[in-house]
């Protein structure tokens, strides 16, 4: 589990073919990985991943080609967010992410308000029941409140500090990106159409 809080922006470092996917190193400078071990979880761009190598200067996980084919920004020489998983005596700044991303999105829109930015993304349709106006969604791994609903579309506001200590500053219109919608709403969607 995760908060959708970024603790750092490193950068896969490389892609070597492993198994049926890919073995990435992530360079993570300023990350902290005293507190790492083997086995951890590390979100990377939202997506959850284990730690199967790591020195002073980054470490190494294996993704699938599962994975690499339901999420995006996981390719060479790209900055990634970052985030350690969630302990039971840390405080949840953002709210519960499990790093299973559910959709790649599309910005739409990503306008400077002058002192924060608008942002608008296309989320795949299937998604869209479960994004609601002042509820939670993690876009590539950040989490963000929801500001806007209008169909496909959704709006969230980034403020300068989210901005600057994570990949969304590098968003333009057309950018891809990873969704998790908020896992209360589909619960609530299971526990409702099982008393249907």
């Amino acid at each position: 589990m995760f908060t959708g809080i970024v603790t750092a922006v490193g950068r896969v470092a490389s892609a070597r073919p492993h198994g049926d996917g890919l073995r990435l190193r992530i360079d993570a400078p300023g990350f902290g990985l005293d507190d790492v071990a083997l086995g951890d979880s590390i979100a990377l761009q939202g997506v959850c991943h284990t730690v199967v190598a790591k020195d002073a200067a980054g470490f190494e996980v294996d993704t699938s080609a599962a994975t690499l084919a339901v999420t995006t920004g996981l390719d060479e020489g790209r900055e990634v967010n970052l985030e350690k998983s969630l302990t039971l005596a840390d405080r949840l700044g953002g709210h519960l992410v499990s790093g299973h991303v559910d959709g790649v999105g599309a910005v739409t829109a990503f306008e400077d308000l002058g002192g924060s930015w608008r942002l608008e993304i296309e989320m795949p349709a299937e998604l869209s029941r479960y994004v609601a106006r002042k509820g939670s969604i993690a876009v590539d791994g950040v989490s963000l409140t929801v500001n806007a609903v209008s169909g496909n579309r959704f709006e969230v506001n980034i403020i300068p500090h989210t901005r600057a200590v994570t990949t969304l500053r590098r968003l333009a219109a057309g950018s891809p990106v990873n969704l998790e919608v908020d896992m209360t709403a589909r619960y609530l969607e299971r526990l409702v159409g099982a008393r249907q």
